[in-house]
């Protein structure tokens, strides 16, 4: 007699435990130096050489007193310019007699002017200072060594 068949497997069935790893992260704010601004404006005397122009008018007056034919224009003699000044005298006829002429001479002058002035300019420092001491922190710190 044949042997029978066997139709069942004998296995044998291990349990594998799967296991996964999460990391958790925490965020802490920790003072860890301290940083103090000084500023301080500083002001600097100058002193500015600076080129300034003036005009003068200077007036002559010229007693003239002859008889003339016409009015005369104005007219320039250089740096001066002449203005006529003519009146009318009543005689048997009518003539012009030149009383006088007013000279204006333009004159130009540069002088230097020494004036002080104040230029201001900032300055900042920066001063550290040590972070704040936390005992607390400390202690941890040490244990996790």
């Amino acid at each position: 007699m044949a042997a029978p068949e066997r139709t069942g497997r004998l296995v044998e069935e291990k349990v594998v435990p799967v296991i996964e790893e999460t990391a958790v992260v925490y965020k802490e704010q920790v003072v860890t130096d301290r940083v103090r601004l000084h500023k301080r404006v500083h002001e600097d005397q100058e002193v500015l050489d600076i080129p300034v122009r003036t005009e003068t008018l200077e007036v002559e007056r010229v007693p003239m007193g002859r008889w003339i034919e016409a009015a005369p224009a104005i007219r320039q003699e250089g740096e001066t310019t002449v203005y006529s000044v003519v009146e009318e005298v009543l005689v048997v006829e009518k003539r012009l007699r030149l009383v006088e002429e007013v000279r204006v001479t333009r004159r130009q002058a540069t002088r230097h002017v020494r004036e002080e002035v104040a230029l201001r300019r900032e300055e900042v420092t920066v001063e550290h200072a040590a972070a704040p001491r936390d005992p607390a922190r400390d202690k941890g710190a040490a244990a996790d060594r």
